[in-house]
């Protein structure tokens, strides 16, 4: 199942802001949630905690299930090159992950509801499915019919935009869509995950 409590309670629980929004809180509280929180030492979690955690991490970054996560290893596991590496860039190439690295929402969270509700299309088409692969070439978009709300508006003036595009992706804010134009390699991902430790967790 995908975690649907408060977000922030996941960067307290992984020990790394993983959205911006959690960034401030987890200056004021770096320590784990909980009655116990302060006093937690993570320096004193064992192997297995250690790559069970970036595992989890890695999840939460991308609001994935536990199931799907196993689903997209599997895959990766029939593909040439580093598994790790292969995982981050299968998760960066879903269409929720793109929408946010691309500026279109302040959250992965965002992301996902813009895209069920039905606003986002690719290649003209409306898609309403978060964990939808999109393929370098195609280009995604805001319906016509959704451009007025105030999420798109503010997209649009790049509000949600970080100050450096993603080196895979072409980005338009003023005319609301943007390109992947080359598939994601893993220098150029920024998540704050050691992908080599959720390798060891799957390969145990």
């Amino acid at each position: 199942m995908r975690y649907t409590g408060p977000k922030v309670r996941l960067s307290r629980r992984a020990g790394v802001p993983l959205t911006a929004k959690a960034v401030r809180y987890f200056e004021a509280r770096p320590y784990p949630p909980g009655e116990h929180g302060r006093k937690t030492n993570r320096r004193s979690t064992g192997d297995y905690g250690m790559r069970l955690m970036e595992k989890q991490k890695l999840r939460w970054y991308y609001d994935v299930s536990e199931k799907q996560l196993r689903r997209y290893w599997d895959a990766v596991q029939r593909r040439p090159g580093k598994s790790g590496a292969e995982l981050i860039a299968l998760l960066e190439t879903r269409l929720a992950s793109l929408v946010l690295r691309a500026g279109f929402a302040p959250s992965i969270y965002a992301a996902r509801q813009y895209i069920t509700h039905g606003h986002i299309t690719v290649d003209g088409r409306k898609v309403d499915i978060p964990s939808y692969i999109v393929k370098p070439g195609q280009t995604i978009g805001v319906r016509q019919r959704s451009r007025a709300l105030q999420p798109f508006v503010a997209v649009a003036e790049g509000t949600y935009a970080d100050q450096v595009t993603a080196p895979y992706l072409t980005v338009h804010h003023g005319e609301l869509r943007f390109t992947l134009i080359a598939r994601p390699e893993r220098a150029q991902v920024r998540v704050p995950v050691d992908e080599q430790l959720v390798v060891e967790h799957y390969s145990r």
